[in-house]
């Protein structure tokens, strides 16, 4: 088996008033040219949930209601999987480019997260016009930004 090294770029921090990523001092000249770009997709690692043990689930009951009785990790957002690599897409709400901080409105990672890449979020190669989903999940909210009043709450059975 291939394995490969990852280096974070950064860590993100989450105090319950602000989020932000710092990034390490020799990524900070990567930042250039982001201005504009209103969301970034950040790859992150589940790190509080890299185990030996997480690694090797690979099915899991019901986590949504309304789901099939057992699922594959894959169709899960679950922090635990053979590789603990997440995707947010974080609105951006200022860069202090001297600092190498990059301000966001909300980011579903714990505080002190490693960050793995930074990409701009372009909707010619991020955005899809008609997605389809399970019949399960049909009813949960078309964007980012219908989800902040949406009550997840009530869509698992944890």
């Amino acid at each position: 088996m291939t394995t490969y090294q990852l280096h974070p770029i950064g860590t993100i921090h989450n105090n319950g008033e602000d989020m932000f990523i710092t990034l390490s001092p020799e990524y900070i000249p990567a930042l250039q040219a982001l201005d504009g770009f209103s969301h970034l997709q950040v790859l992150w690692w589940f790190s509080d949930f890299d185990t030996k043990e997480a690694r090797t689930v690979l099915e899991t009951e019901q986590p949504y209601k309304n789901a099939p009785a057992v699922m594959g990790i894959f169709a899960t957002r679950s922090p635990i999987r053979p590789n603990p690599i997440a995707l947010t897409t974080a609105p951006v709400t200022y860069i202090d480019y001297e600092n190498g901080v990059i301000h966001i409105a909300y980011m579903d990672a714990n505080d002190n997260t490693p960050v793995l890449d930074i990409k701009p979020y372009t909707p010619s190669m991020d955005r899809i016009e008609s997605p389809a989903v399970p019949a399960w999940c049909s009813h949960w909210p078309i964007s980012q930004e219908e989800s902040a009043d949406f009550p997840w709450e009530d869509q698992f059975n944890f």
